[in-house]
């Protein structure tokens, strides 16, 4: 796939990918003779979870370092990549939170609204 079409699958925008590209998070897996580059499953597949990280709030050190641990066979993880994996789910889980009660606010104001607009 080229990158056009690799960023209407994933939903990220051309500069975004290739962002990830320069910082070495998501490079594709060749170019074509003319110099376009050419992404796999694989690589839309890695694409999709850097997208799923951006909410969670992590920082690029931490994206990599969890791309990494994501990257080794579950067999060959050491205590410390499991541990690790658990501080990002607990991160994860309390951003998730945060998004929960901005959500629950958003609606708040909609009923509000709502309710303000047919009265």
């Amino acid at each position: 796939m080229q990158i056009g079409e690799v960023a209407e699958r994933t939903g990220l925008s051309l500069r975004t990918i290739r962002y990830y590209e320069e910082v070495g998070l998501a490079v594709p897996s060749s170019r074509s003779q003319g110099g376009f580059r050419l992404y796999s499953a694989d690589d839309l597949d890695r694409l999709l979870l850097l997208k799923s990280m951006k909410p969670a709030g992590l920082q690029l050190a931490e994206i990599r370092e969890l791309l990494t641990i994501l990257g080794r066979p579950a067999v060959d993880r050491t205590d410390e990549d499991r541990s690790r994996l658990g501080q990002f789910a607990a991160q994860a889980d309390a951003q998730r939170e945060k998004l929960r009660r901005r959500i629950d606010t958003v609606t708040g104001l909609v009923e509000t609204l709502t309710a303000e607009a047919g009265a």
